[in-house]
């Protein structure tokens, strides 16, 4: 097996860091607009014939806009609580089962699938393991699909960590994550490729990328339970993340009117599987 098994722990325990707020997940985090979904069976081909893999499930916004077109879904999640949450909000459509898994770690029973979906949730997947299993459980032709969203700004628009950059820095100082969203419009330009993770060589064929812009409104309170559930602030200490989040919910409740928006472009990445044979791991 290749890559560092440090980071694989670590990417392994970070990813399971949303099950300790699944609730608040579920309330706070961001779905996905109509018009990508809409995409996604334009380009994919999908209908109710076709079974989907979504890898990384969480509680289950991807997945019920799946279901609703009435294919089989078979969504796996690492996290216990956030898989079972997932499995009541899932429970009037028939055609889904959640199985609770790393991506990794899955059994797959030798199911093969014509999608693979993965909502915010790909970066969580070692990639020496990840691209070259989603190669082997899709069918000849079959298509991966990767959903994100990126934080961005506009200028000149009012911006949660603008405002609250002095408060980052006093509780958690020197963090090399804090920084501005960029732009909207420089983000646009990178419109080719599977982003801001690794590249899967020859096992996907070239990316068919479109973006949808979204904007999200919190009150202060809302916000922080937003940064709640994200794994920048899970990683921090208790005692640092929560009277941060105070104040930052604070700091928008008197700067800001109690009103801030969260601005993100929603993007879908779709790549077709190629006949590729992927390679054996070397022995270390």
């Amino acid at each position: 097996m290749t890559g560092d098994p440090e980071k694989r722990t670590n990417r392994r325990d970070l990813g399971r860091v949303f099950n300790e707020v699944a609730e608040v997940y579920d309330r706070v985090r961001p779905g996905y607009p109509d018009q990508l979904f809409a995409d996604l069976v334009d380009i994919t081909g999908m209908d109710e014939r076709s079974s989907v893999l979504e890898v990384g499930c969480g509680t289950g916004q991807a997945t019920r806009s799946l279901a609703a077109l009435g294919c089989s879904v078979t969504a796996i999640e690492p996290g216990r609580d956030m898989a079972a949450l997932a499995r009541r909000r899932l429970a009037a459509f028939p055609g889904v089962e959640v199985e609770t898994s790393t991506f990794e770690e899955w059994d797959d029973r030798g199911a093969r699938f014509d999608t693979l979906v993965a909502a915010s949730s790909w970066h969580w997947v070692d990639p020496s393991i990840g691209w070259r299993r989603a190669h082997d459980v899709l069918r000849p032709g079959g298509r991966l699909a990767l959903l994100g969203h990126v934080v961005v700004r506009r200028p000149g628009e009012p911006e949660v960590y603008a405002e609250t950059a002095d408060l980052h820095e006093r509780f958690c100082p020197g963090n090399p994550d804090w920084g501005h969203p960029p732009l909207e419009d420089d983000v646009r330009g990178t419109d080719e490729g599977w982003g801001p993770v690794d590249d899967p060589g020859d096992l996907f064929g070239p990316t068919t990328v479109r973006w949808y812009p979204t904007v999200q409104w919190f009150t202060g309170e809302g916000f922080a339970d937003h940064l709640r559930s994200t794994s920048l602030y899970r990683r921090l200490d208790r005692d640092v993340r929560e009277p941060l989040l105070d104040a930052i919910a604070e700091r928008i409740l008197t700067r800001m009117g109690d009103r801030a928006p969260r601005r993100c472009l929603s993007v879908l990445r779709i790549g077709q599987r190629t006949a590729a044979r992927p390679a054996l791991d070397q022995p270390s």
